[in-house]
């Protein structure tokens, strides 16, 4: 059976939310109205077929061009969710008066975010509102992960990032995220030393913002992805270009789908009206 539908970048959920340990990847994909069982498909021969059409996730409207994975061009330069801020936290101008949405800005951005070490294609630091823990490590793909500071809004997210990252990476090297597991890392023992190259600077951001960061000791989080096999060369669909998608579908990580014939990102994909369904062999 083939289903219809717009793409929306895939849902995911651990088997036990209680349990923080090797914790065992479900995925959803939803397509239009539809959630389907996507682990249910590995192993099988699939197809994807672009239409053609693609509809604003912002707004709803039909555009011919996405922008930022899933805005048609005015809600790109419109929205503050779209915003250069939401890439980069640092550069928040809402106190400035120029937020783009500011009641958006107050439901969003100052609410509890996280910033934390995440185990991918290698050791790096990122930020994530709490709501999304751990929504947010798995759709990088990260094998581990560890929340290193709770803080109070998501500008001074930015800044710690910022911070940290003169020491580590903060990109995720997507290609080598899809060749293999990542090996696993001491999150701990590397915070801890991030904690000491960083302490004059983070210690006047304390003093900049009182009472608003919050260093963190908890535990790991570790993933299991559905992966049955890894690709020795990463090549990469584009519906654009190939409006039919098939293959087998060998895994599942981060909002990656990994067939034998390449690796499809469903989340740069969002707003693009699909079929989807086992391929007839």
């Amino acid at each position: 059976m083939f289903y219809q539908g717009i793409l929306r970048k895939m849902r995911t959920h651990v088997a036990n939310n209680d349990t923080i340990s090797h914790a065992p990847v479900n995925y959803e994909l939803p397509i239009g109205a539809l959630t389907l069982p996507l682990n249910d498909y590995l192993g099988q021969d699939i197809r994807l077929q672009y239409t053609g059409r693609i509809f604003c996730l912002n707004c709803g409207k039909k555009t011919t061009k996405s922008f930022s994975q899933g805005y048609c061009y005015n809600c790109f330069r419109s929205s503050a969710s779209a915003d250069m801020c939401i890439m980069k936290p640092e550069t928040c101008h809402y106190h400035l008066g120029t937020c783009r949405e500011p009641e958006w800005g107050e439901e969003h951005c100052f609410r509890p975010h996280i910033i934390y070490l995440a185990n991918s294609s290698g050791v790096k630091v990122g930020i994530t509102r709490q709501t999304q823990v751990p929504t947010r490590w798995i759709d990088q793909g990260a094998r581990q992960a560890l929340p290193i500071f709770e803080v109070a809004s998501r500008y001074l997210s930015g800044l710690i990032e910022v911070t940290l990252a003169q020491h580590i990476a903060d990109k995720t090297q997507w290609q080598r995220l899809l060749k293999s597991d990542a090996e696993s890392q001491d999150l701990a023992f590397i915070r801890d030393e991030l904690l000491t190259l960083c302490a004059d600077e983070l210690a006047v951001l304390n003093e900049q913002f009182p009472q608003e960061m919050k260093v963190l000791k908890g535990d790991v989080w570790e993933f299991n992805f559905p992966v049955q096999q890894y690709p020795l060369k990463v090549k990469a669909f584009n519906f654009d270009t190939t409006p039919v998608v098939t293959g087998k579908l060998m895994g599942i990580k981060g909002q990656y789908l990994i067939l034998d014939t390449g690796v499809l990102n469903i989340r740069k994909f969002g707003g693009y009206e699909v079929t989807f369904g086992e391929q007839n062999v």
